[in-house]
């Protein structure tokens, strides 16, 4: 029950993670799109900006879920399974 607690919980930080850095890379580029469209546009339309956002959200989510597990399923095996501790 510990170790499934403590994986739920290295994916909830996954996710929250990739929250923070979805949302600080979109504020910044949003700024500069809305400073200078032609300039950082890169040809798009806003309506394509939109598909680029959907389209970036999933792949973060998934990675972050995927990385929060992955390291919970990691830590736990390092700090608290019998044939990794020191004596």
């Amino acid at each position: 029950m510990k170790k499934t607690i403590y994986i739920i919980t290295f994916t909830i930080l996954g996710i929250e993670l990739q929250f923070l850095i979805h949302a600080f890379t979109e504020i910044w580029y949003i700024n500069l799109l809305i400073r200078d469209f032609p300039a950082y546009g890169l040809g798009f339309t806003w309506r394509q900006w939109f598909l680029v956002h959907h389209v970036a959200s999933v792949i973060l989510l998934i990675a972050g879920t995927a990385l929060g597990f992955w390291q919970g399923k990691y830590w736990w095996r390092r700090i608290y399974e019998k044939n990794n501790l020191k004596r």
